[in-house]
């Protein structure tokens, strides 16, 4: 370990489509992690990144695997290929570092968790934007008991039409936006808050039909809108909308605010780590506040999950963004489905998850 401390942490990308390139445009590669090379099931796709890139390509996922020069994959696959790449991963021995869901069973994910703590192994998952300089300030003044008791949460999640933007809008469709984007709101509060332990919900589709940007036609079974109650153990309820309809409302796209008994905090933004801060003593308007760090960078910083993943396995400690906390995060978000697909039944969470420790 001594040898290895002060190197960076060597990689192996699986998946390289859309993400892949986010993460890799936020990072110099070679400083806190070295992408050794990637591969996707998609040949044609891992040499056209990886010229891209300027990076060696693998011929297949299990020859990158048995590389023993890769300390640790980032798994940057479609969302019904995270269990079993991750899964093929820990197997292999390496560390890894997912991008969300962990998985798309609940089950699916406490075993990747279990899996990882047999192994000696680290298991980290996205999304990791409570972790942005606007979000870490939100998060002071929510634990840091100037808010007082914290009763109440808001967050919209309105994500407009994937298909307009996104080549490939389908599978997240398929996975339905609580899935894809809820999930964020859904991980900062519990960061913040601790474990959910019931919700209610209801699911709707808006317009069950949509066109690709090339206009094929394609249809999907989930709701495309959401409507949620989430209960947290420490008292707090929230209510969280999520939607692949709306692109913008006069509250802002991805607002998330933070009610106590005295005073509200709020970002205007769960994923911009520069957004705009505000708060106010109960009663006051709400104030732009200064940012608690230095230089906050714009957008999300996909890398950042990564390189405190990187840290925690060069210095022995857990990752900020551990798997247990994304298996809890998960529970939530199927606990959802199932009230929306059940007339809003209340259902039961019961899954526990240390709290990440805050950003310095």
């Amino acid at each position: 370990m001594s040898d290895l401390r002060n190197q960076p942490l060597r990689a192996g990308i699986i998946g390289c489509g859309n993400i892949a390139g986010q993460y890799l445009g936020t990072f110099a590669n070679g400083r806190e992690v070295a992408i050794v090379g990637v591969c996707d099931l998609d040949e044609a796709k891992a040499k056209a990144f990886g010229n891209e890139h300027r990076l060696p390509v693998y011929g297949s996922r299990e020859e990158l695997l048995a590389d023993p020069a890769i300390e640790a994959v980032v798994n940057l696959t479609i969302h019904h290929a995270h269990y079993e790449v991750t899964k093929a991963a820990l197997e292999a021995g390496k560390h890894v570092f997912s991008e969300k869901p962990l998985a798309m069973e609940p089950a699916q994910a406490h075993e990747l968790v279990g899996l990882a703590e047999q192994k000696g192994l680290l298991l980290s998952c996205a999304p990791i934007t409570y972790l942005g300089e606007s979000q870490q300030t939100l998060g002071r003044r929510v634990r840091g008991g100037e808010l007082g008791k914290i009763r109440v949460i808001y967050a919209e999640v309105n994500h407009g039409r994937i298909e307009t933007w996104h080549p490939n809008p389908a599978p997240f469709y398929d996975v339905g936006p609580m899935l894809d984007v809820g999930v964020y709101p859904v991980t900062l509060a519990t960061a913040f808050l601790g474990p959910v332990r019931h919700v209610q919900a209801v699911g709707k589709q808006l317009l069950p039909e949509r066109k690709t940007r090339n206009g094929e036609a394609f249809r999907f079974e989930k709701p495309d809108f959401f409507l949620a109650l989430l209960e947290f153990e420490s008292g707090a309820i929230m209510r969280l909308t999520a939607n692949f309809y709306v692109m913008e409302t006069a509250n802002g796209r991805h607002v998330v605010e933070f009610h106590g008994d005295a005073g509200t905090a709020g970002a205007d933004s769960w994923c911009d780590f520069a957004c705009p801060v505000r708060a106010a003593p109960f009663g006051e308007p709400l104030q732009e506040v200064p940012n608690d760090f230095d230089r906050p960078e714009g957008g999300i910083v996909w890398s950042r999950g990564l390189f405190d993943f990187a840290a925690a396995i060069r210095e022995g400690r857990p990752p900020r963004a551990t798997g247990a906390h994304a298996a809890h995060v998960l529970d939530v978000l199927t606990a959802i489905d199932r009230s929306a697909a059940g007339e809003g039944t209340r259902q039961s969470v019961t899954s526990d998850f240390p709290l990440p420790p805050p950003w310095e």
